[in-house]
């Protein structure tokens, strides 16, 4: 009996050969395994061929994911042996496997004074390791990334040949003779070894030196956490702000010490993804995330950075080397350029960064992740399902991303970030060169939003091809409906700051009837002038003060200019996330829009579950609110009282409009980021639906968009 299988899914650089080979060897069947452009080619002869499947199922190495498999039964063909066959070029449909986190065994081989490996900082295996970040073309082969200009030394050559070896065409292989180097930058370490250099970064951070690391896809600019003056330092020499920063904890005992975590929290922190994690604070760190009660946490992942907290018992301060609403820099060429007066010191190494990748970002809710930012451990995001056309979606201006569906797959690229700048903008385009590359892409046609101002819209519409406008919430909303393949009518309440409306204004506070091809605007919180317009948006003062009772405006020194300016030619807008930053001004609990969610982390931080007061918002077509800010300026100081009225006021709208539409529900939009406004509408409505894999605010837009496509085109 010989059996043909052709397997599509997460199966190249996983150890999904070297599995096959094992099973094969086994169950004493001959014949051949290979890669190809579509994923990994089988054929299995002998008496035992028909349980070679069922027992490769229950098999998969870790990493390995199996999405479908075609199934053929041929005449024998006199096989001999099993064999592992160079992998075939074809049509290249196969999945990039994101980068994963370094696995426990090689962890172990790094503390083993034994092993040839014993504290080398860029140990890996088939389990673990860079992927996306080193890949050039597809297969996924050494030769196609950027381990090829090192040459393997004969004892990795062994074990990269060995069928039964853990390293098995684990193609970023390397050890102390053949590998990476690690390089202090302007800084003479020719007599140091690696372990020693890692030791002098860290003495530099605990003398309270700024640092720079190249991680995996890119560079963390680095200072001891528990250092205010360091921290400072940073926030002063990077331009940051208020905005918190990312800390990043020895272990988990340390991450228990500083903050309360649940068991959800613990497990996604612990996972081999490796994100950060947004978590309740237990000891407050100076500038760090100052006024409010949350960090965003993650635990070390490549073993350069397990070797680093060798030296350190201190939370350190890991965040992206950019410059703000830029990507992620990938190269030290480019760090010179754009941060060189930032960091005292840099810890380089010389593989390069093929593709930048920043760290994910969750949120856990009632069990449930939210996806905050699909990056590092998670993206390229991939779904299998069978396409007839070939689909570019091109995503929103913040927090960008692009999604492509083809032939057998939707993928969704890592997050590429905020459009406002040239940088992000050529990033945006590599991007889509590198996807086209990867999987000889070429769309027949591309979606994206319908804000004509968009850069996402403009490099569109200066296509040469068939493009789709999607209107930005709609979109949102099918984002939801594609993660769990929802059809048929929903209510869908879509809360964000921004989003171009079909009549020309700013929607952002939507309740739609949508399915798959059309959306009904049921209702949407009644517009108001955005004063100062796109400057309004950090100064939400004026257009609060606006809004309120003339008696109740008295109380604030701006009252004066905000009634001048009413009159004036401003842009109107429905935008939940902009009455959050009213009512929090309002209340006293903001000044100054200061980074985008303050306003809504505040509020979540005074929410008393125990405070059951509520305003019942009046609604036709038009939502009314402003009692509620009202409410807030009548109030102001009194904050737990104004942020528990502020989210059980919008709890209870949504309530009572599901109520009347009797259909199961869908939220989306940034504004449902909001831990505490999503846990009580989750308490309370029986079929809610919203995403956790696929990012809930703009990150999923083209996402939501490509799915659009799928359906209707």
């Amino acid at each position: 009996m010989r059996k043909k299988f052709q397997i599509g899914g997460i199966v190249q650089g996983v150890g999904f050969r070297p599995t096959v080979y094992r099973i094969a060897k086994e169950l004493g069947l001959r014949g051949y395994v290979l890669n190809s452009g579509e994923g990994v080619v089988i054929e299995v002869e002998g008496e035992d061929a028909s349980l070679f499947l069922q027992k490769l199922i229950d098999s998969l190495p870790p990493l390995a994911r199996i999405d479908e498999v075609n199934e053929e039964n041929l005449q024998d063909a006199g096989y001999e042996d099993f064999i592992i066959k160079d992998s075939l070029n074809s049509s290249k449909t196969a999945f990039v496997s994101p980068d994963i986190s370094v696995c426990e065994e090689c962890l172990k081989e790094l503390r083993d004074k034994n092993n040839r490996r014993y504290l080398y900082p860029f140990i890996n295996c088939t389990n673990c390791g860079p992927r996306y970040t080193i890949i050039k073309d597809i297969p996924y082969d050494r030769k196609n990334t950027s381990m090829n200009k090192f040459d393997m030394c004969e004892q990795c050559k062994k074990e990269y040949t060995d069928p039964l070896n853990r390293r098995y065409h684990a193609e970023p292989i390397s050890c102390y003779e053949c590998g990476p180097k690690l390089k202090i930058v302007n800084y003479d370490d020719s007599r140091m070894s690696e372990y020693e250099k890692i030791k002098f970064i860290a003495e530099k951070i605990k003398e309270g030196k700024i640092v720079a690391l190249k991680g995996l896809g890119g560079f963390h600019l680095i200072c001891d956490a528990t250092n205010t003056a360091s921290v400072k330092t940073l926030r002063f020499r990077k331009k940051r702000g208020s905005k918190p920063f990312a800390l990043m904890f020895k272990d988990i005992d340390t991450v228990e010490k500083y903050c309360f975590i649940n068991e959800d929290e613990k497990a996604y922190i612990l996972s081999k993804e490796r994100p950060i994690v947004i978590v309740k604070k237990r000891l407050e760190l100076e500038s760090v995330a100052d006024g409010i009660d949350r960090y965003g946490v993650f635990l070390p992942y490549t073993p350069l950075h397990y070797l680093l907290f060798d030296f350190l018992d201190i939370p350190i301060v890991a965040t992206s080397a950019n410059i703000s609403n830029e990507p992620i820099i990938r190269s030290y060429e480019e760090f010179s350029r754009k941060l060189n007066g930032v960091v005292d010191y840099v810890l380089d190494y010389d593989r390069e960064i093929i593709n930048a990748c920043d760290d994910s970002v969750v949120s856990i809710v009632d069990s449930k992740p939210i996806t905050m930012r699909c990056a590092r451990g998670y993206a390229p995001f991939t779904i299998s399902k069978q396409l007839k056309p070939s689909l570019l979606a091109v995503g929103a201006n913040q927090k960008n991303t692009i999604s492509l569906a083809f032939k057998n797959k939707i993928i969704l690229s890592p997050h590429i970030g905020d459009l406002g700048t040239i940088e992000s903008v050529e990033y945006f385009e590599r991007s889509i060169k590198t996807f086209r590359r990867l999987y000889e892409f070429e769309e027949d046609y591309i979606i994206c939003d319908k804000h004509p101002r968009y850069e996402s819209t403009k490099w569109a519409m200066s296509q040469n091809k068939k493009v789709f406008t999607i209107q930005h919430h709609f979109a949102h909303a099918l984002a939801v409906m594609g993660e769990y393949d929802l059809n048929g009518d929903f209510l869908a309440f879509i809360f964000d700051g921004t989003g171009y409306g079909d009549d020309g204004s700013i929607w952002g506070g939507e309740v739609f009837v949508v399915n798959r091809h059309e959306y009904r605007r049921i209702a949407y919180f009644k517009p108001f002038k955005l004063l100062g317009a796109e400057k309004g948006i950090k100064n939400p003062a004026n257009t609060a003060v606006s809004l309120i009772d003339e008696r109740l405006s008295e109380d604030f020194a701006n009252a004066k200019l905000a009634r001048s300016l009413k009159n004036a030619p401003f842009p109107y807008t429905s935008s939940v996330g902009r009455i959050f930053d009213m009512y929090a001004y309002l209340g006293g609990l903001i000044e100054k829009n200061e980074w985008e969610g303050l306003s809504g982390l505040r509020i979540e931080r005074y929410y008393n579950e125990n405070i059951k007061e509520k305003i019942e918002l009046q609604y036709d077509k038009e939502i009314e609110f402003v009692e509620l800010l009202n409410f807030a300026a009548k109030h102001r100081g009194e904050f737990e009282l104004i942020s528990s009225v502020f989210i059980n006021s919008l709890v209870d709208l949504i309530l009572r409009m599901s109520k009347e539409y009797e259909l199961p529900v869908i939220v989306g939009g940034g504004v449902f980021q909001n831990k505490t406004l999503l846990s009580q509408v989750s308490k309370h409505i029986k079929h809610l639906y919203f995403n956790t894999k696929i990012p809930l605010n703009d990150g999923g837009v083209s996402f939501g968009q490509v799915c659009w496509g799928i359906w209707n085109i």
